[in-house]
């Protein structure tokens, strides 16, 4: 997307650089510490590619300890930290600041416990998503929460930014499958919140860290439920002749009464990007295709299938397939997992977004994306986790060629405005970061975000965590609103309304 200005807060540092890397350097192992420029490029970023700041040095520790320490020399030298875990969030979240300190916790990357008697496993936030289920497989259980880079992601990034997945219909988020956290302070102190339990006393501290993006405290320690896994899994892979038919059959299956484990959905242009590069079997002449899996015991499956697919037929599908066993089952899932990289073999560059809107208005809003394309004059398939709403359209463009990077950026901009208008939320599991910042001065009033400054001013009161993300100052908000009144209609088209 080009490389679109992003300004940092400045602070004042209580050391100079020197002194800084000297204490840094006595409190952790030699290899623990990089400030040679060569050495921080690779941690300019996350996977929002189009911001990038070389840090001033990247902290690497190898256990908790560390990681007090850390941060109580970066609190009293009046440092920034970033916290970053395997940097694949998409909305800039690890984007490091440059007169601060990138705290990466990929050293930190034990499965403690697994606890099959519980259905616990008690982790370190630089282990992978996957991993936890490879190591709970021999207990029969499993992590629900699958991102699509749930191959590389890693659990505290997870709990960061409230990860999904395309299983979070029916499982839930992050949020949902988490009992406990280890939690450091940017003063040092740690902090245990949750519990084993169902419930622990005092404020819901847990839901308050759990999403904060780095903002409140670094995750430590990780403790998530684990499930048993299915005694059966099967899909059915539906095409319909409209985006507007499959948008309403997702809202008329829940409606139905079903609640499958996922409910995915991808329309034409995301299909032909997907079967090119998977060979997942899906239908070429599809304007839009739904993929369902039911899971549970043999009765379960069977009768969900049933039903699910009768509303289907209703809704307007052309066609029904259904897996027919696990590997097919598998291949209808890869080509929905690996359609952020199809997309990218195609264009040089693409724009992936995060929103999330009523179920109800998918057509709708699938209509509006369709509209806005045209007026924007690019390309943008579009991936769904259709069952909560959480739209990821993918906007195509080359930002070698003319304003391209520039539409796209404006193009994103007016699809967040496009769920807000149509009752949604800016983001669904990608967080804020420094891409969503200015469209939360549209979702919230002053009242709420002074309310969101109160608590990060309560457990952070120099705002040195991952400064000038997530949650924008009031003066900020102030500016984007005179620009957003000002706005040329040219660059910005007038945006349909719900």
């Amino acid at each position: 997307m080009g490389k679109p200005e992003v300004v940092q807060p400045s602070i004042q540092p209580a050391l100079n650089k020197a002194d800084l890397l000297r204490r840094l350097a006595a409190a952790l192992p030699l290899n623990c510490l990089l400030h040679e420029r060569e050495d921080l490029v690779p941690y300019e970023c996350d996977g929002l590619s189009a911001h990038t700041q070389v840090p001033l040095a990247v902290a690497l520790p190898e256990n908790e300890d560390q990681v007090r320490q850390v941060l109580r020399i970066c609190s009293q030298a009046r440092v920034p930290v970033v916290a970053r875990g395997a940097g694949t969030g998409l909305s800039g979240g690890a984007m490091p600041h440059g007169q601060g300190v990138t705290l990466a916790l990929s050293k930190l990357k034990s499965i403690l416990a697994i606890d099959p008697v519980a259905r616990t496993a008690r982790v370190q936030p630089g282990v992978r998503n996957l991993a936890i289920s490879e190591a709970a497989a021999v207990h029969g259980l499993y992590y629900a929460p699958d991102p699509s880079s749930q191959i590389a992601c890693s659990i505290g990034g997870n709990v960061a930014e409230n990860s999904g997945g395309v299983h979070c219909l029916k499982y839930g988020l992050t949020g949902h499958n988490l009992l406990a956290l280890r939690v450091v302070t940017i003063d040092g102190d740690l902090l245990e919140i949750g519990s084993e339990g169902l419930d622990a006393p005092g404020y819901d501290l847990l839901a308050l860290m759990t999403g904060s993006e780095g903002l409140l405290g670094v995750v430590t320690e990780v403790t998530v439920k684990l499930l048993p896994k299915p005694v059966k899994a099967q899909v059915i892979l539906a095409a319909f002749d409209s985006v507007v038919k499959a948008g309403e059959a997702v809202a008329q299956i829940i409606a139905a009464g079903c609640i499958p484990a996922g409910l995915e959905m991808m329309d034409k242009l995301a299909v032909a990007a997907v079967e090119q590069f998977v060979h997942a079997g899906y239908p070429l002449d599809a304007e839009a295709i739904l993929l369902c899996e039911c899971d549970g015991t043999e009765e379960e499956v069977a009768d969900e299938i049933e039903r699910v697919s009768r509303v289907m037929r209703a809704s307007g599908a052309t066609d029904t397939r259904l897996s027919r066993d696990d590997s097919e089952r598998l291949k209808f899932w890869s080509g929905r997992k690996a359609a952020f990289p199809a997309v990218g073999r195609i264009l040089p560059d693409y724009y992936c977004m995060d929103g999330t809107i009523p179920k109800k208005k998918l057509g709708e809003v699938l209509a509006g994306i369709g509209a806005l394309s045209k007026q924007f004059g690019l390309t943008c398939p579009n991936v769904f986790h259709a069952g909560d709403g959480n739209l990821h359209p993918l906007i195509m463009f080359d930002a070698n060629e003319g304003d391209q990077a520039q539409r796209a950026e404006a193009f994103g901009a007016c699809i967040l405005e496009l769920c807000i208008n149509a009752g949604g939320t800016i983001t669904g599991e990608h967080g804020v970061g420094i891409e969503k910042i200015d469209q939360m001065c549209l979702q919230f009033g002053t009242g709420e975000l002074a309310s969101f400054l109160a608590v990060k001013h309560a457990l952070d009161p120099h705002a040195l965590l991952n400064p000038g993300k997530a949650v924008p100052t009031l003066h900020r908000c102030a500016e984007f609103g005179a620009m957003h009144v000002h706005r040329g209609q040219e660059k910005f088209p007038e945006l349909p309304r719900f």
